[in-house]
């Protein structure tokens, strides 16, 4: 690719709901443009963006991919964007990069989900964005119902400048309203004709609404266009382009992947109507002094890029892909990880197309490349000039909100599954994996079951290494609800000295019922347990109540007294005590032991027409719903359950709102689990401990 300049870069992220043809039509404008030889499909897997053998495998994209293109003598960075939710993370990094994002919308589904999603994420960032009413080849499609469920969601946002030209039912080209022209043909090959004489008025009345939405983004146009009711060709453009900069003006236009009709205009509206790097600033502070710092997209500043994504290959080792915010970037470029606060060499530089590397000696402020190998940076950190440090601001990914238990699947292979998942972290930072203390399972938690299933399968593909997943065993606790006290005898003899110790503890659920600890008291009078024994008696009860009586699972809220007992001068020892208490406290089976399961604060966020269904299914799971309040256009209701309740609400949700609601959780409590619930419970894990053994 030959030199550009900032002025002359787009990058634009693909986004939109999935299977709206988002890597076919990046295929498309590649071949449209000569950026690659032959036009691959998603169903045979030959796509540039979808390179991954999994992605090959499920037909869907699974992680973001840059495609640069050259048109016009201008260099458009497209990033292919996933669509399904489960990879929803893949969508942060582009936005925060992009100046401009094309939203898919199928011209038979029209708005979706997804799309409304990524709607939503274009605003969050203030990204510049073009929709496009895709697959318009399509049996059923009809590009004016496909334009009303988006008017209906964004009114006055809208303004369609293209109209679709359909022969005998087949899509042909398009009529281009900013220029009062029509074009047919596919890819470059285009041809003008006069616009057919049947869509004048559907080409007047988008007029009318382009105008509006341009006189809508500037306050002078806007009084002239009330005052004359017209603006002039120059004017409609100087307003819509103003208003996509400040994303108060959405521009609709239409094609065909498949076929490439639409494709040329397409390109060209992108490089017309959607803003470059130049003139960009991005804000930050000094990790220095913490003060404010900028930089401006120019090449004469000083030196910062962000890392938007992160590749991990076994054999090629760390890719890290960025954008260079200020200065240029070469292949002997002091790197300063402004994040980790360390000095990196730059290395290799590459332009990617897909997994295609293209070796590059010099990056130009507001163009995208990768560099390997570097060992400190990861997803969302600032690489800058070393003597003109900034630190911009951390990408904020979604939290995962579905976990299971990852095991290996043949023995030994442990230490090749984490190095693989902690491969896999660096990749995609809305995977966490944890190691539970208590359970001694490690946790590997996603956004989805399809997310979840997607890494496993990552983890063989790339790393060679099988797991098993299994849902989490549930952390329970056990306690008692009476006092009792007891007496825990131990005496051995069998030549020499024998063991002996002797000791009557009252064990009683502590005062407080919100306090979950071990209280020990030493209550002890005349010394008939001597002192030096009372730490060993302590210490015995403290290992027992790490096994509760009733399923093994740890004691909590207790209090232990010890207030009598006896000894022998010659076999009382430390061991003889803690084998006593230990006796003592296997009689916590006669002081109505109960167990009792986490329950976790859980806020739920809805459109209100899904309320129902939401507070219904909660109260299925054993739920309380504690109140309900608008929040941020939804509804959000805020409840407690039990944990082991909520191992699958991520998907369940998912499924009853068509993925518009989302939840967050926070461990609140321990309550005592139902004693039908208690039974299966204390059955199944000594099934399994017997299963173990």
């Amino acid at each position: 690719m030959k030199d550009y300049q900032a002025k002359n870069i787009r990058n634009i992220a693909v986004v939109g709901h999935g299977s709206e043809g988002k890597t076919t039509l990046v295929e498309a404008l590649l071949f449209s443009t000569g950026a690659i030889d032959r036009q691959g499909r998603v169903e045979d897997g030959t796509t540039t963006t979808d390179s991954e053998p999994e992605e090959k495998r499920r037909q869907i994209s699974l992680s973001a991919a840059v495609a640069p293109l050259e048109w016009k003598d201008v260099k458009v960075n497209l990033i292919d964007v996933p669509g399904y939710f489960d990879f929803a993370g893949e969508m942060v990094g582009p936005l925060a990069v992009a100046e401009g994002a094309i939203i898919t919308v199928g011209a038979v589904s029209g708005m979706n989900v997804g799309a409304e999603k990524a709607w939503a994420m274009c605003d969050k960032t203030r990204t510049s964005r073009m929709i496009v009413i895709n697959q318009m080849d399509r049996e059923n499609a009809n590009f004016s119902r496909a334009l009303k469920t988006i008017t209906d969601k964004y009114g006055s946002h809208i303004a369609p400048i293209e109209i679709p030209i359909m022969e005998g039912g087949k899509f042909t080209g398009v009529v281009c309203v900013l220029e009062n022209k029509a074009f047919v043909g596919e890819g470059k090959a285009l041809k003008e004709i006069d616009i057919p004489a049947n869509m004048a008025s559907d080409v007047d009345a988008a007029r009318e609404a382009i105008m509006e939405a341009a006189a809508g983004a500037d306050d002078e146009l806007m009084e002239k266009y009330f005052e004359e009711g017209e603006l002039s060709p120059e004017e409609i453009m100087h307003g819509l382009r103003k208003g996509i900069l400040d994303a108060t003006v959405v521009p609709v236009v239409c094609c065909s992947g498949i076929t490439r009709v639409g494709l040329a205009k397409l390109l060209d509206n992108l490089i017309d109507l959607m803003p470059s790097p130049a003139g960009t600033e991005l804000s930050g502070v000094s990790p220095k002094t913490g003060e404010p710092e900028t930089r401006p997209c120019e090449d004469n500043q000083p030196f910062s890029a962000r890392v938007f994504k992160t590749l991990a290959d076994p054999f090629v080792g760390k890719l890290s892909l960025l954008k260079v915010t200020s200065g240029v970037l070469a292949g002997d470029t002091a790197l300063y990880n402004a994040n980790a606060e360390k000095i990196e060499k730059a290395g290799n530089l590459y332009f990617l197309r897909g997994n295609k590397q293209t070796p590059a000696a010099k990056v130009v402020a507001g163009d995208i490349c990768a560099i390997a190998k570097l060992t400190t940076v990861a997803t969302g950190n600032t690489l800058c000039d070393p003597n003109k440090p900034i630190r911009f601001e951390e990408l904020e990914f979604p939290a995962p909100c579905l976990s299971m238990a990852v095991y290996a699947k043949k023995a030994g292979e442990e230490d090749k599954i984490f190095s693989g998942l902690s491969r896999l972290m660096e990749e995609d930072p809305t995977i966490r994996v944890e190691k539970n203390a208590e359970t001694t399972e490690s946790v590997l938690s996603g956004l989805g079951e399809l997310h979840i299933e997607v890494i496993a399968r990552k983890l063989a593909n790339k790393f060679g290494a099988e797991c098993v997943l299994q849902y989490p065993k549930i952390p329970y606790r056990e306690s008692i609800r009476k006092k009792i006290d007891v007496q825990g005898r131990h005496k051995k003899q069998s030549g020499g000295h024998g063991q002996f110790g002797d000791v009557w503890i009252e064990f009683r659920p502590n005062d407080d019922p919100s306090d979950t600890e071990f209280h020990f008291e030493d209550a002890v009078v005349g010394g008939v347990v001597p002192r030096n024994f009372i730490p060993a008696v302590e210490k015995g009860l403290r290992d027992n109540i790490k096994r509760g009586v009733l399923a093994g699972f740890p004691v909590v809220g207790l209090t232990a007294k010890l207030h009598d007992g006896s000894y022998h001068a010659v076999d009382s020892s430390e061991m003889a005590f803690k084998t006593a208490a230990r006796i003592a406290f296997k009689k916590l089976v006669d002081a109505s032991p109960v167990l009792l399961e986490p329950i976790y604060g859980v806020k739920v966020f809805v459109p209100d027409e899904y309320m129902g269904d939401v507070i219904g299914d909660m109260n299925k799971r054993r739920g309380r719903i504690m109140g309900m309040a608008q929040e941020n256009g939804l509804q959000c209701v805020t409840a407690e359950a039990p944990l082991a309740e909520m191992y699958k609400y991520a998907t369940d949700l998912r499924s009853m709102t068509q993925a518009r609601g989302f939840f967050t959780m926070q461990f609140e409590r321990y309550e005592e689990v139902p004693a039908a619930d208690a039974k299966k419970i204390i059955e199944n894990t000594k099934r399994e401990e017997e299963e173990e053994e």
